[in-house]
């Protein structure tokens, strides 16, 4: 297996007169992006995950884009949402392209195929913005480390939000891949022993767009229930607001509920005001410098507030120059034992990786759909911040795996 050699090693070996100065002569610091960057209506997870993790860096760094005097040189790579592309180019990232640590994907069924590239290289993977549970679950590998929220957290902020009881009963909606699958799996999980009752479950392939024979379903079995009848919409990519809020539930007492969403899915939740849930991001919500920061710095670059996915990007960016700026020297071994555990700031408050299964516990909002005149999306006005000790999560794996 490959192995990084230790920086401060390097510099010695080239070290003049006792001192480390060439150091700052040494190769950029390699970071590979392995994201979805064609082939799919999830690109746009892609760029925006690109957008902050780029002024993650800058952030982090002043400005300057270096660590330890060494320049920060980002390897864009496109999995085209494919699982074998996704592997090979990552094996090309870490083998012909020697990046210290690689970011990635976008996609949880690519991110899967991702996993065993890390443990073969010995090489770290960072996942952002891929969602699901098993990303840190058993079939994972100590080399993998998430940023990016998990589906626990999704559904038990979002189980939170709805604040169940024995009089309430649900039927889910999702797309029939990991991320869908491991959300409701989640959301079960977080209805027990509260007393709601779940009634359905319906599972659709990911790029469904004719939902006539699941609504009639979904319909069926909750419009004779007495109690509180709620609709939970997992879905990622498609646009399952509009034809469930135009099949008109509310004639039989049904709810509409689902997560936060990119700011332009966001418009089809217009239809749905007062709806609750629960979101990772909105701009408006997390109250902190770096957030500040990064609001002020989107609108002036690109002309629109920072997005869902702008702000993982940044934290992933904002936890490798952390981890970079701690560890003693960067071999894989000694950035995993730097990472575990690890604290950092992010636009969404304190991360902290899990020494246990390396994901990144972090806050989620309680949300209420409000629709504002002049702005185009509904917006998901803060309730409350959902902080990481009110959701048990459960351990995907052992770090020693």
């Amino acid at each position: 297996m490959k192995r990084l050699f230790s920086t401060v090693a390097i510099a010695a070996v080239f070290a003049v007169g006792g001192t480390l100065t060439s150091f700052t002569q040494e190769d950029p610091v390699k970071i590979a992006l392995v994201h979805g960057l064609s082939g799919s209506p999830l690109e746009a997870y892609s760029k925006q995950t690109t957008n902050g993790f780029n002024l993650g860096l800058e952030y982090a760094t002043n400005g300057t884009m270096e660590i330890k005097g060494r320049k920060i040189e980002v390897i864009e790579k496109d999995t085209q949402f494919k699982p074998d592309v996704a592997r090979s180019v990552l094996a090309e990232a870490y083998g012909d392209d020697d990046v210290l640590i690689a970011v990635g994907g976008t996609s949880s069924g690519v991110t899967t195929a991702m996993l065993p590239i890390a443990a073969e290289y010995e090489k770290i993977l960072l996942v952002e913005p891929a969602v699901a549970d098993s990303l840190t679950g058993p079939d994972s590998n100590r080399y993998v480390f998430k940023t990016s929220r998990n589906s626990s957290m999704d559904m038990q902020a979002q189980a939170i939000a709805l604040q169940p009881n024995e009089n309430l009963y649900v039927a889910t909606l999702a797309q029939d891949y990991a991320f869908g699958r491991d959300g409701i799996a989640a959301f079960k999980k977080a209805l027990e022993g509260t007393g709601a009752n779940l009634v359905a479950e319906e599972y659709v392939p990911q790029q469904t767009t004719d939902f006539t024979a699941t609504i009639e379903r979904l319909f069926g079995a909750l419009r004779d229930k007495e109690g509180r009848k709620v609709i939970v919409m997992y879905v990622a990519g498609i646009d399952a607001m509009t034809p469930l809020a135009a099949a008109d539930p509310g004639r039989y007492g049904i709810e509409l509920s689902t997560g936060g969403n990119i700011l332009p899915a966001m418009a089809s939740y217009k239809k749905v005001p007062g709806m609750e849930g629960a979101i990772y991001y909105y701009y408006e919500a997390p109250k902190n410098e770096i957030n500040d920061w990064l609001v002020e710095k989107h609108q002036e670059k690109f002309g629109s507030p920072p997005d869902f996915f702008t702000a993982g990007g940044m934290a992933a960016a904002l936890a490798i120059v952390a981890a970079l700026e701690k560890a003693d020297d960067w071999e894989t071994e000694t950035l995993i034992s730097t990472m575990e555990g690890m604290s950092w700031e992010t636009p969404k408050g304190t991360m902290t990786f899990r020494p246990e299964d390396h994901q990144a516990l972090q806050s989620m909002y309680h949300f209420k759909i409000a629709v504002k005149e002049g702005v185009e999306w509904a917006v998901p006005e803060l309730v409350r911040e959902i902080k990481p000790e009110e959701m048990d999560i459960p351990i995907g794996r052992n770090n020693q795996q």
